[in-house]
């Protein structure tokens, strides 16, 4: 793998982290490397302080390796497996779109740029949070096949998504967390502007 690939992935890794769509041993990204293998963070990696060594290569056939990588390895592996336009994927915690989702089963960002670029997007519910890791590679891999978008929203989870382009990859998670924190804070602006009236004579 490229060393320059390896320095972008940090850099959009620390990035991530410092807006809190990472957590500390807790998220994770990856890249395709030729066919068959695929570069990813090890379970132990802290996303504010990538080195070469917080990443394992690893071949979509388990072997020993499997025992350092993510946790998340496997729906990664799947994912590149399926997609041929998967390039980078990354598995992200967006406080403001995590929490909309608990109560909402549809994203519909009101501002212009969520709403240009996003769209409106679906909350997947993976239901049985006690059995979700059993269920999820398989899961997120249909979801994916079977909707043409790119982000995979999962309720009270977080956030799945894959691009060619590593850049623009996390501008999409940037943008959906955005409009989520809009929607938070209009639904509070709204709110109080009905509790306002309630007390107008």
């Amino acid at each position: 793998m490229a060393k320059d690939n390896l320095e972008k992935i940090k850099t959009v890794s620390l990035s991530m982290f410092r807006k809190g769509f990472l957590g500390i041993f807790h998220g994770s990204i990856s890249t395709k490397l030729e066919e068959g293998h695929f570069l990813i963070n090890k379970k132990e990696a802290i996303f504010d302080n990538l080195t070469d060594d917080s990443f394992i290569t690893l071949y979509h056939k388990k072997d020993y390796r499997w025992n350092e990588a993510s946790i998340d390895a496997q729906i990664h592996s799947l994912l590149y497996q399926n997609l041929p336009n998967a390039k980078y994927i990354a598995y992200t915690t967006p406080p403001f779109t995590t929490s909309y989702t608990l109560s909402h089963d549809k994203i519909l960002p009101k501002d212009y740029f969520g709403y240009k670029l996003l769209g409106s997007l679906n909350v997947y519910d993976p239901k049985d949070y006690d059995t979700w890791y059993e269920r999820a590679d398989v899961e997120i891999n249909r979801y994916f096949k079977e909707h043409s978008g790119k982000i995979m929203v999962i309720k009270g989870y977080g956030v799945y998504v894959y691009h060619r382009d590593l850049r623009i990859l996390s501008k999409l998670v940037a943008i959906l967390e955005n409009s989520c924190k809009i929607l938070h804070f209009n639904s509070l602006l709204e709110g109080s502007m009905q509790n306002q009236d309630l007390f107008d004579l």
